[in-house]
């Protein structure tokens, strides 16, 4: 099915440049693939990154070239050596296709000609240097890594396996070879010398859980082929046909990584790879073996060149950086962390981490890289990336962040190494957090461009060094001024967005919800030249990250006083602060907990119920309310929410600001799900609420909130996700349908009697959101989401769609999005008619202007 998709998703279709309407538009948009028009395109405005960058990677010859990999379904790409990034999904796509990439690769031949791996199996190619990619083939499950034949790009090589899902491949004396997972296929290589359109297997008898991790071809000789697997090194003569093991010199031959020096002047080519770190008791310590080897005959042999690598942990003192140590060892071990700290109570003098990634400077085979994922791997210890200058002789630890370097603590035992021992990473809006913690970041990947300058990712950020290491600073996004902490993104943005308020009683200051970020607020510009930029600073979140002293991260739902704008109130429902409503009387610079309405015997990082639609009386601000969802349908994990040990799902009300809630689903049907309310803007004692379950409606309470009755609507109607009340005419708009749902029951439907009518606007089998602006009442936005399963392509044509003459016709407006299948909100802006804003599931959030394309708003 995932071929079929695909290849619908890229039929061409005629241009609608103009707006459309009636039963032919609606038959196009379910059936063809409809381009969006071109006179409205998206700005993403970030902050940049801001989740987790799996994989990033450099054009081979070309610097301005590069792509980042995140892991909340999105890809970019950047053609102005990372000045600003773009989508490379399609926007006009039904949003499935690059959501995870594995791999990127391109051409020797060609430099225009690259290959792209998505984690679902699914093979994409393109032909102008990464601006666009058309979909070639679906290979099956997860693979991982691709190889391009250096002298014919017909021919590649593709790894199966799951190698590089460092969350959930842990090694161990018991699994040494790792471990399997059912989103994968195992068990071989992938050959095409077409460009992919068919495939035959190799490798096929080395074993059944054959996992690969990396595949070289020697640019000298392209008939031999060395391969890195969970198995061992292999070495491949004829192309890669056949394999045999090639761990001569290697220890273990349990590799993790591989790498390669060419020089095109001498043609002298070195491999480089990094050995899976192995613990043997000693007596009451524990040994390591592991490190850093390289071959000059072209995989056949190995050299250790591991040198000084590694660090005496009876001298390192840091308690976290220890526990670190008991963590990862007694894993490799398979005993308990306190077993183990019985048993081998003595600390190593001399101990090396678990290294997964290496990488070398193309300009210099004796300046090599170690990287350690320290949050997800099981590996420990100072430092985020090693170095070595003189070809493995000494290694020193070159990224250095949080508060033990901060400190100075063990500095004289550094500085004897002849390791700096201050921290040199610069971040974003992560400073103060980086700087209380110790180092228990993941470090998820490594690039090195052609001219030498290095990208790595900690935390959430990325991070560009031009120094070799010496100093590092965070390329995701720009600061309007020096140490004003307001941040410009650079379209890059892996932010899960969530709900945004834009009326908040201060006309220039718009409230932005997300995801493991805490709130934002848009805010002033100042200097900074770009005038047509949006700038954003986060006011709560990482920047309250002191030392015992935590910001809320994922913020689900936020409302002001409608009597004083300093007062600000969110909820949350995973991480910090979850399950509580939390109050600012400042504006954001202090915070505090005034109730605690939700818990579940879930660890603190997961969910409890999932909040939306703060809402609080504009005439006694002392009524507030909001809804319990059950059933996420836009939130990250999805779902239903978990069986709460404190609360329950369904409408809450307060009557005394927010200190005590209570639960009131009077006259709702059993196992509701709440999704959104709204209140009535002439009569705030009249609410709505919007079902999204499977036996989902509309409900209206005259009371408060304290009982409820049932609003007849059109029998296809199963499930109501959004109810919106139009300020001007009082129009109730509703948005309906199901992930799985059928096309009928789906839509947009208006009332204008206050709910004893209804007619559709929208056709669509699945529509999150739609809403009128607050000051003309004809421009209306509304969100169309992906389905799932059977029904994926029932409606060819996610994304917003925009209206200008009360939903009489429509316009696709996608342009820039990289996620057109998954927009959480969409809304006009409630003072400039021409401005649209949205927030995206996995990529921040956009602003467009909806009359014409301006200079600096358009598309890459």
């Amino acid at each position: 099915m995932k071929k079929i998709a695909i290849a619908l998703t890229l039929l061409l279709c005629p241009f609608w440049g103009n707006a459309q309407s009636g039963k032919k538009y609606f038959k196009q948009l379910k059936n063809e693939r409809v381009e969006s028009d071109s006179s409205v395109a998206w700005r993403n405005f970030g902050p940049g990154m801001s989740g987790y960058c799996e994989e990033f990677w450099c054009h081979q010859t070309d610097t301005s070239v590069m792509f980042l990999g995140p892991d909340m379904h999105v890809a970019f790409g950047t053609w102005d050596n990372g000045r600003s990034w773009h989508t490379i999904k399609d926007s006009d796509g039904d949003g499935k296709d690059l959501e995870r990439v594995h791999d990127i690769q391109f051409s020797l031949v060609n430099p225009d000609y690259g290959v792209a791996l998505e984690r679902s199996g699914l093979v994409f190619e393109t032909k102008d240097r990464g601006r666009s990619w058309q979909f070639v083939n679906d290979i099956g499950n997860a693979h991982t890594k691709i190889a391009i034949h250096p002298k014919n790009d017909n021919i590649w090589l593709i790894g199966a396996g799951d190698f590089w899902n460092v969350k959930n491949n842990h090694r161990s004396i018991n699994k040494p070879h790792g471990i399997t997972h059912k989103r994968a296929d195992y068990g071989y290589v992938k050959m095409t010398t077409d460009k992919g359109r068919s495939w035959k297997k190799v490798a096929t008898n080395i074993a059944e859980d054959l996992d690969v991790g990396r595949i070289v071809y020697n640019p000298n000789h392209p008939d031999s082929v060395v391969m890195v697997t969970n198995h061992g090194m292999y070495l491949s003569a004829d192309g890669g046909n056949n394999w045999q093991q090639s761990a001569d010199g290697l220890p273990m031959n349990l590799p993790r990584d591989l790498t390669s020096y060419y020089n095109t002047d001498t043609k002298e080519w070195v491999l480089y790879m990094v050995e899976q770190t192995v613990y043997e008791p000693n007596g009451k310590s524990i040994n390591a073996k592991g490190g850093v080897y390289k071959s000059i005959d072209g995989g056949v042999s190995w050299i250790n060149v591991t040198g000084n690598l590694g660090f005496d942990l009876s001298i390192i003192n840091d308690g976290v950086i220890r526990d670190g140590y008991h963590k990862a060892v007694s894993h490799w071990l398979g005993m308990s962390k306190v077993e183990f700290k019985q048993q081998y109570p003595e600390l190593p003098s001399q101990t090396i981490s678990v290294y997964n990634r290496i990488a070398v400077n193309p300009l210099n085979k004796n300046e090599i890289y170690l990287v350690h994922n320290k949050k997800h791997d099981k590996a420990f210890g100072p430092g985020d990336v090693w170095k070595t200058e003189d070809g493995g002789k000494t290694w020193f630890a070159c990224a250095r962040n949080g508060k033990y370097w901060l400190s100075g603590k063990n500095k004289e035992y550094w500085e004897a190494k002849g390791n700096p021992a201050d921290a040199n990473v610069n971040f974003a809006h992560l400073q103060t957090y980086m700087d209380n913690q110790n180092e228990t970041s993941g470090t998820r990947m490594i690039a090195i461009n052609a001219v030498g300058e290095i990208l790595i990712g900690i935390d959430q950020q990325t991070l560009r060094s031009h120094n070799g290491g010496k100093s590092w600073d965070q390329v995701d996004d720009y600061e309007t001024a020096p140490g004003s902490n307001k941040w410009v993104g650079r379209g890059g943005s892996n932010l899960p967005g969530r709900f945004m308020l834009l009326e908040t009683g201060i006309k220039d200051r718009y409230l932005l919800c997300s995801g493991e970020h805490g709130l934002w607020q848009t805010t002033s510009l100042g200097d900074y030249p770009d005038k047509k930029a949006i700038a954003v600073e986060q006011i709560e979140g990482q920047v309250h990250d002191h030392s015992g002293n935590h910001g809320a991260h994922s913020i689900s739902t936020v409302a002001v006083h409608p009597k004083d704008p300093q007062t600000i109130y969110t909820l949350s429902w995973r991480q910090e602060h979850r399950g509580k409503l939390r109050r600012t009387t400042d504006g954001g610079k202090t915070w505090e907990n005034i109730a605690t309405l939700f818990d579940a015997d879930n660890p603190s990082w997961r969910g409890v119920a999932y909040q939306n639609s703060l809402t609080i009386d504009p005439v006694n601000p002392k009524n507030m309310y909001f809804c319990a969802t059950h059933i996420g349908i836009a939130e990250i994990s999805g779902g239903k929410g978990p069986e709460l040990t404190k609360g329950e799902y369904g409408f809450y009300r307060s009557t005394d600001g927010g200190h005590t809630w209570e639960v009131s689903n009077n006259g709702f049907h059993k196992g509701i799900s709440i999704r959104r309310i709204a209140m009535y803007p002439e009569n705030p004692k009249e609410i709505y609420a919007a079902a999204n379950d499977n036996n989902g409606g509309l409900y209206r309470s005259t009371n408060q909130g304290r009982k409820w009755q049932k609003v007849a609507l059109p029998a296809e109607i199963k499930a109501v996700n959004n109810i919106f009340i139009d300020r001007h005419n009082k129009n109730l708009l509703i948005s309906t349908g199901r992930r799985t749902g059928t096309f009928e029951e789906g839509g947009v439907w208006r009332s204008s009697d206050n709910g004893a009518t209804w007619k559709k606007i929208f056709k669509a089998p699945y529509v999150w959101q739609a809403e009128t602006s607050p000051i003309n009442s004809d421009i209306i936005v509304i969100s169309v989401a992906g389905q799932a399963g059977e029904q994926t392509h029932q409606f060819m044509n996610p994304g917003v769609y925009l209206s200008k003459d009360g939903g009489k016709s429509w316009k696709k407006i996608n342009q820039n999005l990289g996620q057109p299948d998954k927009i959480v909100d969409v809304k006009p802006d409630p003072y400039n008619e021409n401005l649209i804003w949205c927030a995206s599931w996995g990529c921040g959030w956009f602003v467009a202007e909806i009359d014409a394309v301006k200079e600096g708003w358009t598309s890459k």
